[in-house]
């Protein structure tokens, strides 16, 4: 299979799927020069690019490439956050009207999964292609991809490699190919193979090949175009008619990072922690590519190393710094719990202090959440847990959570983690509880996280469950 990679994690990904037998089109210059990849502009069967925070990746493609990639995270970077979407991409659907808002058509098209239809295009609704008023053809379009609810059209296309047949367009020409010459060719080549009531639009790779070929592909989407008309009569609502690709979020907690510093360093100087100051933006990522420079014209690694480190310190906090909570669900959803007050920081450890704003309640523990309240976390660097005690305005202790999560990771305004859904309650009578662990097991079905990982989690939460660490922490308290 055909991989495109792009991005801040571009190396260290090359070199991981050149190692599971994908091979890289349409490399950067960079990348050839690194493995020695020639010219290739053939299309991917899956495109990798960054996530807009730069936390992980996305990817989209077959699913046969994106199955195989969710399996090479899986069985290599332990902690790595894989989250499909189970809508198809550019999937064309036979779908149920099962309701409208203001704006738009509410369409079922999978048991678990609604989309919406503009209402401007109600008017292309149906065109006699189903006797079922409340029966539709739809398409899902590559807008708020990975969202709960997918944006569909009525305007259908048939997406190849090569072309695209789009129903009731003029065609066209990818805006990639600049040579104005090779446009024009194209454009008159599409008028002439086009099917009555349908464009075709080139895309980038069809100006690197032969008119035979391109006659090919736009034979193999006619057929696509017969097999849509006859399953639209056939298939019972809600239906996939015409598959599309696949769309994955890809977070890169502490450990990936750190696993994929060791795949890049085999392949380029890499300062140790590359992936997360990457991640971390701005000057510090600016002063990680100078030091980097440094390193590949020969100059000494530790030196190195130590330069860097003196100058971006000053950009990350310190004891009475604020910083922002970033609490992200195995979902995606990120909670910010609110602004924290560094403690104290170390090199191993790390605590911070939050005031509680409004009231409610402490489900694990039993207790009323008042405004006013004191929470305490505390964990040390590389631990699958943080350990966060609550007060009230007096200092009463009210009880603790120790929450299952991937390592602390510190950033210049915010520290970040994933939390992994099982909580350890410690209540102010001493008993001790374990809750939500269905939820981590739900995250395993659906394939967020692998069976390593959900492996991992179960043994942090024997450890801080046991007796003794939990007398320990009773000892503080009572």
């Amino acid at each position: 299979m055909k991989a495109k990679v792009r991005g801040i994690y571009t190396t260290a990904l090359t070199k991981l799927l050149l190692e599971n037998d994908f091979q890289i089109v349409q490399p950067s210059q960079t990348i050839k020069a690194r493995f020695g990849i020639p010219d290739n502009n053939e299309p991917p069967d899956i495109k990798l690019k960054d996530r807009h925070d730069l936390q992980g990746v996305v990817a989209l493609g077959t699913p046969e490439a994106v199955n195989s990639f969710h399996k090479i995270l899986h069985s290599t970077l332990e902690d790595a956050i894989t989250r499909k979407w189970n809508v198809s991409v550019d999937g064309i659907y036979k779908g149920i009207v099962v309701g409208e808002n203001e704006n738009a058509i509410q369409v079922k098209i999978e048991e678990d999964a609604v989309g919406l239809l503009p209402k401007h295009e109600v008017p292309y609704l149906n065109q006699g292609e189903s006797q079922n008023t409340n029966e539709i053809v739809v398409q899902v379009e590559r807008k708020r991809i990975g969202r709960k609810t997918p944006v569909l059209t009525t305007r259908i296309k048939i997406v190849g490699n090569y072309a695209i047949l789009a129903q009731k367009s003029n065609g066209g020409v990818s805006l990639k190919i600049r040579d104005i010459h090779k446009r024009a060719e194209l454009y008159a080549f599409g008028k002439k193979l086009a099917p009555e009531g349908w464009g075709i639009i080139w895309r980038e790779p069809a100006a690197h090949k032969p008119k035979t070929f391109l006659e090919d592909e736009v034979a193999r989407l006619n057929e696509k175009v017969k097999a849509l008309k006859e399953a639209v009569h056939s298939a019972n609502a809600p239906a996939l008619l015409v598959e599309g690709l696949y769309f994955m979020d890809v977070e890169f907690p502490y450990n990936a990072k750190r696993k994929l510093d060791g795949f890049r360093g085999s392949v380029s100087p890499t300062i140790e922690g590359h992936h997360f100051y990457k991640s971390c933006g701005g000057k510090v990522s600016a002063a990680l590519e100078m030091a980097e420079k440094l390193l590949e014209k020969g100059q000494n690694k530790n030196e190195i190393e130590e330069l860097f480190k003196g100058q971006i310190q000053p950009h990350f906090p310190e004891e009475g710094s604020k910083v922002d909570v970033q609490h992200v669900k195995l979902s995606g959803a990120v909670f910010h719990l609110g602004q924290a007050t560094i403690e104290a920081i170390n090199s191993q450890t790390i605590s911070y202090s939050r005031t509680i704003k409004a009231n409610g309640f402490y489900d694990g523990l039993g207790v009323a959440k008042e405004a006013g309240d004191k929470a305490v976390s505390e964990t040390k660097l590389g631990e699958w847990h943080i350990t966060t005690s609550y007060f009230s305005k007096d200092g009463k202790w009210k009880g603790t959570y120790i929450n299952i999560n991937t390592p602390v990771e510190i950033y210049p305004e915010a520290i970040r983690y994933i939390d992994l859904e099982v909580d350890v309650c410690i209540c102010s009578n001493g008993e001790t509880k374990i809750v939500d662990k269905e939820k981590l097991e739900k995250a395993l079905e659906k394939g967020f996280v692998s069976k390593t990982l959900f492996e991992k989690v179960e043994s942090a939460v024997k450890a801080v469950a046991e007796k003794g660490f939990v007398e320990k922490l009773l000892a503080k308290f009572i």
